[in-house]
């Protein structure tokens, strides 16, 4: 299959095949016109490096379970290797998910307070609030009256 199929039937792009395949994780021959063929078990093959990358692999953590993506890679027993990959992309997940969580604490913290400085707005006679029925009386606005 060309690679127009190819990405149509993985939900991938051209572009992110040629990328897999300048990674050496899946492979093509060329037409005599040299548009790129795949045979068909590519298909398997790219779903599960879509997998595996969805997961928070790296193309070169995807590199290390590459005797099992034309298979159920989850099926597949585990290497040490890819044991190890699995914990160091979990730890990296972590890391970033807990300092997105201290940014998440500390704008709430910053949004708390600085609410708590504002003062109330004023609602008075001759304040300017949008839909408070002043549209037309001398205004510029170009509201319909």
């Amino acid at each position: 299959m060309r690679i127009g199929e190819l990405a149509r039937i993985t939900g991938t792009t051209p572009r992110a095949l040629r990328h897999y395949e300048d990674a050496g994780l899946i492979t093509s021959r060329r037409a005599g016109n040299g548009y790129r063929i795949y045979d068909e078990g590519a298909a398997v093959r790219v779903r599960n490096i879509r997998e595996l990358l969805a997961v928070g692999l790296t193309l070169d953590d995807v590199r290390a379970f590459s005797v099992c993506l034309d298979g159920d890679v989850a099926a597949s027993p585990p290497s040490e290797r890819g044991l190890q990959i699995a914990h160091d992309r979990l730890a990296v997940l972590d890391a970033r998910i807990a300092a997105q969580t201290r940014a998440r604490d500390l704008l709430a913290t910053a949004l708390a307070r600085a609410t708590e400085r504002r003062p109330a707005p004023a609602h008075g006679p001759g304040s300017s609030i949008p839909g408070s029925g002043t549209w037309g009386r001398g205004s510029r606005s170009s509201a319909p009256s």
